[in-house]
């Protein structure tokens, strides 16, 4: 199942660099060629026409859902950087007295033989769905002031002293290493399920992943 989604998701990534349908209207273009993201060298770039004929409302939640997946998939491709360069959490995962450090990287550490215990994995779905449901999330009425803006009138981190040309920059700078996260951690996926398949080990990147 597991080898099933990583091929979906690459065939989906690959798909964005299909050139885009020459009966495209220019409608959305003309709409969103000058929105925060639809920057040079490339300008706007929508292949699959997700944004044909669509409204501000439309654009808004595509945007919402860029922004929380560049995020996940930051800390993911992190995660793998850290543990990778054998930096782990101290002590054990349970009480049968397992070391962080005995459970492998990677998506083998939560698919496989060897894999975290079951009530570890539990553990983290939980706290993302609280994350999820209680603070990953727009409350209206709070003074945010773009799509994407989770601090709901507690917390500010020194955003509200910018500029409004340095925070366009600093979405700008969030939305480019979101989308290069997205790839680097499919990337990472990918390499890492193709080794059981056969693979020669000096190959950068992959050979080193085992």
């Amino acid at each position: 199942m597991m080898k099933l989604t990583i091929l979906a998701a690459a065939m989906a990534s690959a798909a964005a660099f299909a050139p885009a349908p020459m009966a495209k209207t220019t409608s959305a273009v003309n709409a969103f060629e000058s929105e925060l993201g639809a920057q040079a060298p490339i300008g706007f770039f929508d292949p699959l026409g997700m944004l044909d004929e669509a409204g501000q409302g439309r654009f808004d939640r595509l945007r919402y859902v860029e922004i929380k997946h560049g995020r996940i998939c930051q800390l993911a491709f992190l995660g793998q950087v850290v543990t990778r360069g054998g930096l782990h959490l101290p002590g054990d995962i349970d009480y049968s007295g397992d070391a962080f450090d005995s459970f492998p990287n990677g998506v083998a550490a939560l698919i496989g033989p060897d894999s975290i215990p079951t009530a570890g994995f539990v553990q983290i779905v939980a706290f993302i769905g609280a994350l999820e449901c209680a603070f990953m999330r727009d409350v209206p009425g709070t003074g945010n002031e773009h799509v994407g803006d989770f601090r709901n009138g507690y917390i500010d981190f020194g955003w509200d002293d910018f500029d409004e040309e340095t925070k366009l920059s600093k979405r700008a700078i969030e939305l480019n290493n979101g989308r290069a996260a997205m790839m680097g951690i499919l990337g990472l996926m990918v390499h890492e399920e193709i080794i059981p398949l056969g693979y020669d080990p000096d190959l950068p990147i992959i050979g080193h992943l085992a």
